[in-house]
């Protein structure tokens, strides 16, 4: 079973589903990862089978993959209810639906 995915937006699915729009938008290598990231997550059958793109948590309720050039792409869990531990932390081990949000240059 792999992850569920859902956008923030349809401009974000359409970027993140059209090699042609991402590159564009962000550029031919940008766009490359960009799909690598995307097809690693519908691969993946739980947060800890992501290798690449060294996935980690970021403001305590999201986690993000680097693509390259400073870019990354950034999701939470797309659950109504998020499953948590007892501490309060996201139980990323539970989550089974992605709900992609943002595309960001962490440069900036």
């Amino acid at each position: 079973m792999s992850f569920e995915l859902s956008f923030a937006s349809k401009a974000l699915r359409d970027c993140c589903e059209s090699a042609g729009k991402a590159e564009r938008i962000y550029g031919q290598e940008v766009a490359r990862k960009l799909r690598h990231r995307i097809a690693d997550l519908v691969a993946a059958n739980r947060i800890e089978d992501l290798l690449a793109g060294n996935p980690r948590e970021i403001n305590g309720a999201e986690m993000a993959m680097d693509l390259c050039d400073g870019f990354r792409l950034v999701f939470c869990p797309g659950h109504t209810t998020i499953p948590h531990l007892e501490s309060g932390a996201i139980n990323w081990s539970k989550v089974s639906r992605i709900k992609i949000l943002r595309i960001e240059n962490s440069n900036d």
